[in-house]
């Protein structure tokens, strides 16, 4: 594998910004998963950005 392929972010732009299929069933539990996928993915970028600007400030 490349360096350019641990950096591709197709998929998490493609999970906020798809729409919505109406062929596909919906539940409320459904919806909940992916709002909290969507909620956990934003922390986890949030704190690589935190991690990376601690690093980078102590250089």
């Amino acid at each position: 594998m490349q360096l350019k392929d641990y950096f591709k972010f197709n998929e998490v732009l493609t999970y906020y910004f798809r729409k919505k299929d109406p062929s596909r069933p919906t539940s409320i539990n459904l919806k909940l998963m992916h709002g909290i996928n969507k909620i956990s993915i934003i922390i986890f970028l949030f704190c690589v950005l935190v991690i990376l600007y601690r690093f980078l400030s102590r250089l």
